[in-house]
This record gives C-alpha cells, structure tokens and sequence, in this order.
C-alpha cells in the first residue's frame, strides 16, 4: 500500500499480456503488451519491451517501446530514441527524440486555436 502522499505505480511485467481495458488513477509502467485501451489520471511509461495497440488517455507519457493507436495526453509526450508510434497524437506538449518513429498527425495545445480577425 503506497505512503500517503507517494504516487502509485502500477507494473506489467515483460511476460505480461493483457487483453481489455486498463482504468485507474495511478501511474502506469509496461514492460509487456496490452491489446486494448489504457485510461488513466498518472503518467504512463512504456519501456522499449511494451507494446501497446489500443487508445492511451493520460496526464503524460514517456515512451520507448512501441504503440499502434491513438495517444491524448493532457500535459506532456516525450518519444523516445527506441518509441515506435503509429497513431495520432493530442497533446499540450511534445518532445520527439532522433532515431524515435512517428507516423501519423499531431494536434498541440488542447484548447481551440483563435483566428486573427480580417481588416475591413
């Protein structure tokens, strides 16, 4: 049981395969793979052994491994140098890193962009 005041960390394990939803307000660590949707309030960190196919909603993410879907994070996505992404991809805040793989569209900045005006 976690300290008050210390995040929880929920870990799937490399021989891990879960097939169906993942929903909670913890952090979130895969090592293995997960056929389906993850929803949760933390962060999500994939290590270069997860796999992900299915939708990601979260606060932020970390990722080194490999998903095929669409990801929205509310705060950051960092890709790293291993990820593999296919997918579209919402969020505030964006950090891609060379060698990382990325295909797909991008949307920054959660809140709808305001268009200027035109002199009359």
């Amino acid at each position: 049981m976690p300290v008050k005041g210390e995040n929880e960390i929920t870990q799937i394990g490399n021989s891990v395969l879960i097939k169906g939803d993942i929903i909670g307000k913890s952090d979130v660590r895969v090592a293995g793979t997960v056929n389906g949707s993850i929803n949760i309030e933390g962060e999500l960190i994939i290590e270069r052994t997860g796999r992900i196919e299915g939708e990601i909603k979260t606060l932020s993410s970390v990722i080194a491994g490999s998903i095929k879907g669409n990801i929205e994070c509310k705060e950051k996505l960092v890709l790293e140098s291993s990820s593999q992404f296919v997918g579209n991809i919402k969020t505030k805040q964006l950090i891609i890193q060379e060698g990382a793989i990325f295909q797909g569209n991008c949307q920054m900045g959660l809140a709808p962009a305001v268009q200027p005006k035109e002199k009359v």
